[in-house]
């Protein structure tokens, strides 16, 4: 793994807006016959705040305004907008014509923040990330699926579901296991589910597919983003992983993958990509057209 700084999604990750715009690579993607997407309702695509980190603090009203005005249906909070109350925030989602299922809270503090959750109306009460201190040990992940079981009885209690959502780091091998085999075995199922982004699944060497199978009865959300054709995969979360581009323009088979997440009964997707090619909401239109084409 990499020594560089870790990829905190608890922090604003400045140094993610730093880097470098990344050129978008023309890749190839096999498409299922109309019929087979026709299959089960289509997802509600949305985008999780993260995205739009740097638009969102100062003028959340009109990116909600936006992100609606080009076609998507949902959002995702994060824990940046987390100034306003509640209240505030469920009347500003609705406002702007969008609904939120789901919304991300740290880890510090998870237990404290279910209430939060169940007060926002969501659906899914999402932890985006293990603390970096607890990254190279299966201690550390056994700690986590101890607040993981506790926070998901609380959350089951208050009509919602705990996911857990993943990057790469969690499959680095250690101790003859990875950090997610140990949460996967530590957690109890109903108490626990999962948001699989898509792209950290195959930066860190993992088969999407294999993955929704093999976890099929916890699945509840994606995160999206497409990745550069023969980029590196690894486990290290720094500027070294990131190979985003737009939706299409990747090498990730999504209309495979939305078939599969929608026989499993999986219902939301949200965009997610960390750093854009250009402009944010440039990347974003061009995401959702790539979307849409999947069902025209």
């Amino acid at each position: 793994m990499s020594s560089a700084a870790p990829f905190n999604r608890a922090a604003t990750r400045r140094n993610f807006l730093r880097l470098t715009a990344m050129a978008a690579a023309a890749g190839c993607i096999l498409r299922l016959p109309g019929s087979a997407l026709a299959e089960a309702p289509h997802l509600r695509y949305g985008v999780q705040l993260f995205m739009v980190r740097a638009q969102a603090p100062a003028d959340l009203a009109g990116v909600l305004r936006t992100i609606h005005q080009i076609g998507f249906t949902e959002i995702e909070l994060y824990p940046i907008v987390y100034n306003h109350t509640a209240a505030e925030l469920r009347q500003m989602v609705q406002d702007s014509g969008l609904r939120c299922p789901a919304a991300h809270f740290n880890y510090d503090g998870l237990e404290s923040r279910v209430d939060f959750a169940r007060q926002l109306g969501v659906k899914f009460m999402v932890c985006p990330m293990v603390p970096f201190s607890q990254w190279n040990s299966l201690d550390g992940f056994r700690e986590a699926a101890k607040l993981f079981n506790r926070v998901g009885a609380q959350c089951r209690d208050a009509g919602m579901e705990l996911c857990f959502h993943n990057h790469c780091y969690e499959f680095k091998p250690m101790e003859g296991s990875t950090g997610f085999a140990t949460l996967m075995r530590e957690t109890d199922p109903a108490l626990l589910k999962l948001e699989l982004d898509i792209y950290w699944l195959v930066q860190g060497g993992q088969d999407p597919a294999a993955m929704m199978r093999a976890h099929a009865q916890r699945v509840r959300l994606l995160h999206l983003k497409d990745r550069t054709p023969g980029a590196p995969t690894g486990y290290a979360v720094d500027s070294s992983a990131i190979h985003i581009t737009e939706m299409g323009k990747g090498s990730i088979a999504w209309p495979q993958l939305f078939a599969q997440a929608k026989a499993l009964g999986v219902r939301y997707a949200f965009l997610d990509e960390d750093v854009t090619p250009g402009p944010v909401f440039d990347s974003m239109r061009q995401s959702f057209a790539y979307l849409q084409s999947l069902h025209a």
